[in-house]
């Protein structure tokens, strides 16, 4: 890493490689869960209202997320093209869905979808093979 400045008070990091460093926490402002549930990597999540440009507390990348979702992403997709991590996505998006620009659809749970007679029966189908 270099500095951009020799002047202490004007210092500025970089990565040789990646360019400014924003460390994900600072997007986030220290927090590090979604204000609402448990958001899993396979969460819909689908821009219901644009967001207005002045919009107060909200990042380029509350933007950038807004944008993207234009159609159904899941969250590790919208984590790949922000190049984030995925808990840090979590976060913003639970402060773009309370505040009403994009709505998310949980995925079901396997004991909802799946009774122990179905896991007998692929474990059954799995021992004729």
């Amino acid at each position: 890493m270099t500095s951009l400045s020799d002047d202490p008070a004007d210092e500025q990091w970089l990565d040789d490689e990646a360019g400014r460093i924003v460390r994900p926490y600072v997007m986030t402002r220290g927090r590090t869960e979604p204000s609402r549930g448990k958001i899993d990597l396979i969460t819909l999540v689908v821009t219901i209202n644009p967001v207005i440009t002045a919009e107060p507390g909200l990042g380029p990348e509350h933007h950038t997320i807004v944008k993207l979702c234009d159609r159904p992403l899941s969250v590790a997709e919208i984590a790949a093209h922000l190049d984030l991590p995925a808990g840090t996505v979590r976060v913003l998006l639970g402060d773009l869905v309370d505040r009403g620009f994009v709505a998310i659809q949980e995925p079901a749970r396997e004991t909802d979808v799946l009774d122990l007679e179905t896991y007998k029966a692929v474990l059954n189908g799995l021992r004729t093979l």
